[in-house]
């Protein structure tokens, strides 16, 4: 044997399960096909979002959480329906998964990260505000925690386990090691084979070689699959796509570099592994292309507050609850339905200035280098400096002084004039007469003002309601909204100590296949499911942290002889 155990990825799942593992005394080694600049994966690329229960953030924030609370809403959007209660049920695991992790985001998830030297940011935002009734999809209260510093500072805790790791001699990092298969011998996976690619000097996200110079063959008593999901390979996504969600999109862009390939999903179930919930994917209606791309067709997510006016194609206001932040797959949904693959956010520079948040470390330099000063101009007049340079050079932004104007430049970037003035304009003139009392029968308007009875909201994420025409609050803003690929919900179907469980048989539910284990995206972020049909965000890089600490802990468990 080369080691106690490997694991395949090196992102976030793949750190924490090879941090755990080496602080029980394993030898690991960590395999990725990718450079070592890519360290971190996905994680290393995000807002850094963590969904916490009852925390001195919220509780400072006047916000009532519970984990009642947070397990009812996680019910009403999973909407688990299929055999939670039968243990060859793609959602037995997925349920008990969703409960463990509830369990843990209400528990020890803070305590333990803050003792790893992770802090917050004060605000807590409200992501996911679902817009149904008590029992269904969203977060009742704000419960979405900005790490202060970003995703690269929720990796680095792990990085730096796994680092003092590979100095001590427990831990051997396997960059550009591309694992092709997994060695199954007397029906017991113990290792992996495959290609050693050529060097690479490839920055992080970008493509990197794929020319062979070698080949490799390791074994392990364990082997536990972290390689994250499918959300850079669109012909996987396009085959995966669900019915419910309407025709897959002919045109994408991608919320993930082009190596997110999905290729550990088939060489596992080749293994013996079972793939469950595969229709199951999360995908965002708020992208834009960005303007300095790192990685083909790159997007990147607006994270909106409740106050822009959302049309489709054709220039027609979605109705509720598809507002801005509601409800991602419900809105996704209603675009498909209209035929397009595009829709349309039109707004003002008083919303602009205090609404738009763009998703990615690289995009919030004031919280990602932990500049208090720079972060403070977030509640101060005047967009982010990010937002700006979209808004200035984006292919999908329109600003104008008047809405002909305005509508004259949307129908300029679509491949023909569909919206119309008069049309566009009778809809936001009647949102506006809404603006007069401070009650309303629109929708949308009530859900603004409950968004600013939230400090946090109030303070720096839900501008003013105003009228949309008012030129006090100008220029107007159109931008175009594209699908952009993002996570995979299904995946590896496991227990509850990350082992990979094999098909369901006649008379019996799925067993573990001996040796094989899985964390992260790859796994559904726990069970090959946990979130069911829909995220209540804040959740993926804590299903990683999650996923990954219980399966290096029970291999290090199982490997203690």
């Amino acid at each position: 044997m080369d080691a106690d155990a490997i694991v395949v990825g090196a992102g976030l799942a793949g750190l924490t399960a090879t941090a755990e593992l080496a602080r029980a005394g394993r030898r690991v080694l960590l395999l990725d096909q990718e450079p070592e600049s890519n360290l971190g994966g996905q994680a290393f690329w995000s807002f850094g979002g963590l969904f916490l229960v009852n925390t001195p953030e919220q509780r400072r924030m006047g916000i009532r959480d519970s984990r009642e609370l947070a397990w009812q809403d996680w019910l009403g959007s999973a909407f688990f329906d299929r055999g939670v209660d039968d243990p060859a049920g793609e959602d037995y695991w997925a349920y008990r998964w969703a409960q463990a992790y509830v369990e843990f985001a209400s528990g020890e998830k803070r305590s333990w990260l803050h003792g790893l030297g992770v802090r917050w940011f004060p605000l807590v935002g409200w992501a996911e505000r679902g817009g149904y009734l008590a029992d269904g999809h969203g977060n009742s209260v704000p419960r979405f925690h900005v790490t202060w510093g970003t995703g690269p500072a929720v990796v680095a805790p792990f990085e730096r386990r796994v680092r003092e790791a590979a100095d001590s001699g427990l831990a051997g990092l396997r960059f550009r090691h591309r694992v092709d298969e997994l060695t199954v011998t007397g029906g017991i996976v113990d290792g992996v084979r495959g290609a050693i690619l050529e060097p690479s000097r490839a920055a992080r996200g970008t493509p990197s070689s794929r020319t062979v110079t070698g080949e490799f063959e390791l074994h392990a008593p364990a082997v536990i699959v972290t390689s994250g999901g499918i959300g850079g390979n669109l012909d996987l996504i396009r085959e995966n796509w669900p019915d419910r969600l309407g025709a897959a999109p002919d045109r994408m862009i991608c919320g993930v570099p082009e190596h997110v390939d999905g290729r550990m999903l088939a060489i596992a179930e080749q293994a013996g592994g079972r793939l469950v919930n595969r229709d199951r994917m999360w995908h965002y209606t708020e992208g834009i292309q960005n303007w300095d791309p790192v990685w083909a067709r790159h997007g990147i997510r607006i994270l909106p507050g409740p106050s822009s006016l959302w049309f489709d194609a054709r220039g027609r206001r979605f109705p509720a609850p598809h507002f801005p932040g509601f409800d991602t797959l419900g809105t996704l949904a209603a675009i498909r339905a209209t035929g397009f693959d595009y829709s349309w956010f039109v707004l003002t520079q008083k919303i602009i200035e205090k609404e738009f948040a763009l998703s990615g470390s690289e995009q919030n330099p004031d919280l990602t280098g932990k500049d208090i000063k720079l972060t403070l101009s977030r509640v101060r007049p005047g967009a982010a400096a990010p937002v700006e340079a979209f808004k200035r050079h984006g292919a999908d932004f329109v600003v104008a002084r008047t809405l002909p104007e305005l509508v004259a430049g949307m129908n300029k970037l679509t491949a023909e004039p569909l919206l119309e003035l008069a049309d566009l304009e009778r809809q936001i003139v009647a949102r506006d007469r809404e603006i007069d009392n401070p009650f309303t029968k629109d929708l949308q308007v009530m859900a603004i003002r409950n968004a600013r009875r939230s400090r946090g909201e109030r303070l720096a994420r839900t501008a003013a309601p105003h009228k949309i025409l008012d030129p006090k609050a100008g220029p107007l803003i159109a931008v175009r909204l594209n699908i952009l690929t993002r996570k995979t919900l299904g995946g590896l179907q496991t227990d509850l100590s990350g082992r990979v469980l094999g098909p369901a048989s006649a008379d019996t539910g799925p067993r573990p296949v001996p040796g094989l284990f899985a964390a992260g995206e790859v796994a559904g972020f726990g069970g090959g499911g946990m979130h069911g049909y829909r995220s209540l965000e804040g959740s993926f890089l804590g299903g990683c942290l999650f996923t990954g600490r219980q399966a290096g802990r029970a291999v290090a468990r199982e490997t203690g002889a």
